[in-house]
Parts: structure tokens; sequence; C-alpha cells
């Protein structure tokens, strides 16, 4: 078979094409790769969540009481704060603990706001679901 200079331009030309394919691919690949990282931190983000349960429902004013629970999607050490609802906000009370390195945390808790209290358990944007104690 005799090589012909159109033959031999149309192999060049299919060269030239497989050639940037491979690299375009390449650069397509190494873009989605940060893409595909963030998706992974954000649905670790996602699943972030908070446990909370009281020892009691019940207290007197200025009784203390406990307030124990987990936390998943969150690292070791991270600060967990007691929040109350005061008409429409939530107020964080100086009422704070780390979260353990098994993923678990305990909180010794007093009152002084009679009536039902709305409270929660809350670190960076995540927070528990609202639980009630009572005080009397």
């Amino acid at each position: 078979m005799a090589i012909t200079k159109r033959h031999s331009l149309r192999i060049a030309a299919v060269g030239v094409v497989s050639a940037a394919s491979v690299v375009l691919a390449g650069t397509v690949a190494s873009a989605a790769t940060p893409a595909t990282g963030a998706s992974v931190a954000q649905a670790t983000a996602a699943k972030a969540g908070i446990t909370a349960k009281p020892s009691v429902t019940s207290v007197k004013a200025w009784q203390l009481f406990r307030v124990t629970g987990t936390a998943t999607g969150l690292k070791a050490g991270s600060k967990l704060v007691l929040q109350q609802k005061q008409g429409a906000k939530w107020v964080s009370l100086p009422a704070v603990t780390p979260l353990g390195s098994k993923g678990t945390y305990s909180l010794g808790v007093k009152l002084g706001l009679k009536g039902k209290n709305e409270l929660r358990i809350v670190s960076g944007s995540t927070a528990s679901p609202v639980f009630h104690v009572t005080v009397h």
C-alpha cells in the first residue's frame, strides 16, 4: 500500500485529535475531582446531627439536672452549647461542654426561668431537636 501525502495528513490529523482528547479528558477529570470531594464533604456535613435528652422533664428553680446525648458528623472537642428559646429568639446559655472522643456529651444545667422551657443543644449550624423542661 502506497502512502500518499493525503493519507499522511489524515493520519497526522487523527493523531492530533487523539492527543487533544486525551489531554482534555485529563483536564476534565482533574477538574471534576475537587467537585466530587466537595460533594463528599457536603454529604458529611449534611449528616451531622445532635441528640439531646434531659434527665428530668420537671425541676424546681435552679435545681441541677443533666442533658446527655450524642453527636455525629462533628469532631471530638467541638463546643456544644445549650440554647433556650426566649420569645422568638434562641439565646445561648452559659452551659457549654466539649464533645467527647466517642461522640457523646453530658451537660449539667440549672434553669431559673419558671414555666415550660424550650431547649436545644447547638454546635455551629447543627442543632438538636427541641426538648422541654418545666421549671416550678
